[in-house]
């Protein structure tokens, strides 16, 4: 089974933090998005993938050469961001079996496993999540046996709630680039993109059979807030790991703090990740992430986003700082 990533996008709602990292590789509870993605993976036996990229490709590229170097990655730049369906179009001389397709700014509970036993007459499957804000989705309509019908942007009407999370099998591969084509040589959605699910829709028109299955969890990791709620959900979890010493420390789990990290009369937690080599210091923190090699000193901070070799000295509230930036508002 070839596996094929899309991640060629800028990231543009988590700037400034994908000025200098892609969003794949921003953190939840001390490791990068992809790579609880890429761990399932390798956990489910697969060694072959295909990565489109785009924005900062080569930090991407460095960082699965170095971390999954059993992996059989092939990369494949999207110079032309004209949507999901021209990024899974490029990976097409490179696919001849069944295929993963998996967008990489959510982390998902699925069993992946389910794929090995489907009914022959079955082309695909595509993961939803029951949503109660379905406006912000495209969602999924099914008959009455779950295979799909439809999949519906932003509905005003609550016509379905159950919202595409970008999560995809399919088995009949042919059918699928047969309809990516047939996308590409149409005319694009209102944003002036192609859109991958008009490819299912194509196959559904022809005859394929898809089935709708539901994730027990889905985590944005696409926008600062969201984050910070999937850094909460990794964090309650899994066994985060605990400062080891420190003056004056009090800990409120969950939290992660790495190894090598520097805690002066601290306050920490609940739902706080340090990066190693960083120095918290006279502060008090909670829904934070704080990078590699930071500093925050004499600081009240919730709900806050701090980049690697950062400075935040005196702030009470809220920051959200990308990397080596300072803010000192202690004078």
């Amino acid at each position: 089974m070839k596996v094929v990533i899309p991640l060629a996008g800028k990231g543009t709602r988590l700037r400034p933090h994908t000025h200098v990292t892609p969003k794949p590789l921003l953190r939840v509870a001390d490791k990068p998005v992809m790579s609880y993605i890429l761990d399932d993976l390798r956990d489910l036996g697969v060694d072959d993938a295909v990565f489109i990229t785009g924005h900062l490709k080569e930090k991407v590229e460095e960082y699965i050469a170095a971390e999954y170097p059993e992996l059989g990655a092939r990369y494949i730049e999207q110079e032309v961001q004209n949507g999901t369906a021209g990024a899974v179009q490029l990976a097409a001389p490179y696919v001849d079996e069944d295929l993963l397709i998996i967008f990489v700014d959510t982390l998902f509970d699925a069993d992946l496993s389910v794929i090995k036993t489907l009914p022959d007459d079955v082309a695909g499957v595509i993961w939803a999540k029951e949503v109660e804000d379905y406006q912000r989705f495209g969602v999924i309509l099914t008959d009455e046996n779950g295979y799909m019908q439809r999949i519906i942007e932003k509905p005003k009407e609550p016509i379905s709630k159950l919202a595409n999370i970008g999560l995809y099998y399919i088995r009949d591969w042919k059918l699928l680039f047969e309809g990516i084509d047939h996308v590409m040589n149409s005319a694009p959605g209102p944003s002036g993109e192609y859109y991958l699910t008009d490819a299912f829709q194509y196959m559904i028109d022809h005859g394929a059979k898809i089935k709708t299955l539901e994730v027990e969890g889905w985590y944005d990791a696409g926008k600062p807030e969201t984050l910070l709620e999937t850094n909460r959900h990794v964090l309650e979890t899994s066994r985060g790991k605990r400062p080891r010493g420190g003056a004056n420390v009090t800990v409120h789990e969950p939290v992660h703090v790495a190894d090598g990290v520097t805690l002066e009369d601290a306050e920490i937690g609940p739902n706080v990740t340090i990066s190693t080599r960083s120095t918290v210091r006279g502060s008090r923190l909670r829904d934070t992430i704080v990078g590699e090699a930071a500093t925050v000193e004499r600081c009240d901070l919730h709900d806050s986003l701090v980049g690697n070799s950062a400075t935040v000295r005196g702030v009470k509230g809220q920051v959200d700082i990308g990397d080596d930036s300072v803010v000192d508002v202690s004078a």
